[in-house]
Parts: C-alpha cells; sequence; structure tokens
C-alpha cells in the first residue's frame, strides 16, 4: 500500500467533467484575459467571505505585495512578520522597500504570538503581516487591539487557511487586506498559480485593480506604476468550480484530522484544537525531536511525508541579512515538524494505515 503525501490526480478527479465542460466554453468563448470568468470568480469569492472587494491576481506572493504597495509605505519603514513561516511573507515586505521585523511564534499554534508584537514595534513600523500557517487562524483578537492602538496596517497572508475561521469571523477578512494563494496543493487550489486580494475599501479595490495590470483601469493610459499579475481566465473558471465545494473539502480534511487527533500516540505532539478556531488544516503536522528518522521510517513503509519548512527564513541564504538573528521557538518547530498526509484525495483507510504504521515507531 502506497500512500503519497499528496496526489493532485486524485484530488482534482472529481471535477474533471466540470473542467473539461468549462475549458471547451473557454475555447468557444475566445476571451483569454480579465473577462467574465475572472469578474464572476471575484464576486463569488467576495459572497463567499461576506466581502464586496476581490481583485484576483496571478499568484499568492504578488497578492502580498500588491497589498503592501497599495499602502503607499516609505521605504525603509518596518513590518511586523512572523518567524515561523514560509518566506513568500518577507519577500513580499522586501521587495516593496520595506524592513521585516520577526516576531516568534506560540509554540502550541505555530503563528505570530500577540504577546510578542509589542516590543517588536517601533515609531517606524507600519504594519503587522500576519500569516495563518498550516490552516489556522491567528489569534486576531489581540492583534487587531494593537494595530488599532498603534494605528498599523494589518496585511493577512491566508495561503494556508481558505475557509479557516476565527471567532465566527473567516480568515482574510479581519485586516486592510487578506492575500490568498490558489497555488494547486492548497485547500482552494488552480490547476496553476493563481491569487487573490480582500481589501475593504473602494479606493484600495480601484488601486489594486489598476495595480495588476500594469497600473491601466483603460487601454494604454497608466496611471500609476503597475505589475503584469492578472488571474488567468481559465484558472478564475476551474477556481468558480472547485469554490462550490470547499465546504465539502475542508469538512473532508476535517474529518482525517479528527482521526489523527483521536488515535495517534501521545509521543507524537498534535495540533491544539480550540473552540475559538475553525482549523481547515490545509496541513496536518506532528511534531517529535526524532522527525528526520521518522520521516525515513514512514517512507520505508511507503508513506510519503513533507516538512513545513525544513530551514528557518532568517537562516536562508537569501536572507544574509537576517541569518545572525536567533529564534528560537521558531528554530525547535523547524526542526521537529513533520506534515502527514491529510488530503481530499486521502480516504479515512489511508488515514488508519498511517496512524497504525506510525504507532509503531520505535
Amino acid at each position: 500500500m502506497i500512500i503519497p503525501y499528496e496526489n493532485l490526480k486524485v484530488l482534482n478527479q472529481p471535477f474533471e467533467n466540470e473542467f473539461k465542460q468549462k475549458f471547451a466554453e473557454f475555447l468557444d468563448e475566445g476571451w483569454y484575459i480579465l473577462g467574465a470568468e475572472v469578474h464572476s470568480f471575484e464576486k463569488e469569492f467576495g459572497d463567499y467571505h461576506h466581502e464586496k472587494y476581490v481583485v484576483g491576481v496571478a499568484n499568492g506572493m504578488d497578492a502580498l505585495i500588491l497589498s503592501l504597495k497599495c499602502c503607499d509605505f516609505q521605504n525603509g519603514s518596518e513590518v511586523i512578520v512572523p518567524s515561523n513561516t514560509y518566506i513568500a511573507a518577507i519577500l513580499a515586505v522586501l521587495h516593496c522597500g520595506l524592513i521585516p521585523v520577526l516576531v516568534e511564534p506560540d509554540i502550541h499554534t505555530y503563528n505570530i504570538d500577540p504577546g510578542k508584537i509589542g516590543v517588536a514595534i517601533t515609531d517606524k513600523t507600519v504594519a503587522i503581516l500576519v500569516v495563518h500557517l498550516y490552516g489556522q487562524c491567528c489569534e486576531m483578537g489581540p492583534i487587531l487591539s494593537i494595530a488599532e492602538d498603534k494605528k498599523l496596517k494589518i496585511i493577512e497572508d491566508c495561503a494556508q487557511a481558505h475557509g479557516a475561521i476565527y471567532r465566527g469571523r473567516q480568515a482574510g477578512t479581519f485586516g486592510d487586506f487578506g492575500a490568498f494563494s490558489f497555488y494547486p496543493t492548497k485547500n482552494l487550489g488552480a490547476l496553476g498559480d493563481a491569487g487573490a486580494i480582500i481589501c475593504k475599501s473602494e479606493a484600495n479595490y480601484q488601486t489594486l485593480k489598476q495595480l495588476r495590470n500594469y497600473g491601466s483601469n483603460a487601454k494604454y493610459y497608466n496611471l500609476v506604476v503597475g505589475y503584469n499579475s492578472r488571474l488567468d481566465e481559465i484558472q478564475a473558471s476551474f477556481l468558480r468550480i472547485k469554490l462550490m465545494h470547499l465546504d465539502a473539502i475542508n469538512e473532508h480534511k476535517n474529518k482525517l484530522a479528527d482521526i489523527y487527533l483521536k488515535n495517534l500516540d501521545t509521543r507524537f505532539i498534535k495540533p491544539v484544537v480550540s473552540a475559538d478556531f475553525y482549523n481547515v488544516y490545509h496541513i496536518f503536522n506532528i511534531r517529535h525531536p526524532d522527525r528526520d528518522r521518522i520521516k525515513a521510517y514512514l517512507l520505508e513503509n511507503n508513506i510519503g511525508t513533507e516538512i513545513h519548512y525544513p530551514i528557518e527564513p532568517h537562516k536562508q541564504e537569501a536572507l544574509k541579512g537576517l541569518n545572525h538573528l536567533k529564534y528560537p521557538i521558531s528554530s525547535v518547530i523547524h526542526q521537529t515538524t513533520l506534515s502527514l498526509p491529510c488530503s481530499f484525495a486521502h480516504t479515512v483507510d489511508d488515514i488508519n494505515h498511517v496512524i497504525a504504521v506510525l504507532n509503531k515507531f520505535d
């Protein structure tokens, strides 16, 4: 029995007939960029979140960059970011001429620790960029209070949190901007790169539409220095299909996660469950000091896993200016975390088999 970490072909099989029909319509229509499918997806994605303003862009990192650019911060301003994250959040800050200030996570949730944000704020701080990691929202209550008190913008990186909820509100609806990636492995995954931004005002909505399209809102008339970051029409059409099934996808992943939570040996540190959070388990991660040996053991038993992420962002060669800094909580997470199969493509039998094998590890 072989259980891969992810199988995108199997994951997308339930939607194949609808994809093929939509692709035929796409070819027949002959409109490839910023057409009716993008407009409809933006409307439907906004309706799903009970938000009015959504702008489709090329990918999740562009969603972060354009959100920051829309704020028009002065070069050299500081942005609070988590030390435990995928590097894209930090790269987006750097690409905008801003300074990332890394803040440690809560060891239990792995998301940025609200209690540590205050001491990192200086007179140069302009925003807090939160990352809802692995499928669970950050603890947004105290973060919103800090932002309001210090008059800071909030940008949410929701790449791993489609449909995640904190105290009745969805990821992407707390801050000034909610940036989403629809990379194929996400809970709402395209068949290529794609992204979107939720924003709160008509003014930001219009600016984002200009920024994604060369700084233009009318052909050949450029109002600002923009980018080429448009959501593809064909990807929007596929996302419209899968958006109708997002709740079912999240429910399936929750069902698999619940089996892990109830049956996996307590030797493995499992995700924390709280009534305040609806976790969509984009990633089901465990922690164990013998992580590398566990990964090898599972592979020997034909079970695929991933490490999210093997190297802390501040230790990456690309971020040499941060290499000297120390973030011990982030470091221990990166050294001990292991992501187990927990996909829309997996079955209950798959997860029970993984548990049976893993519980025999010694």
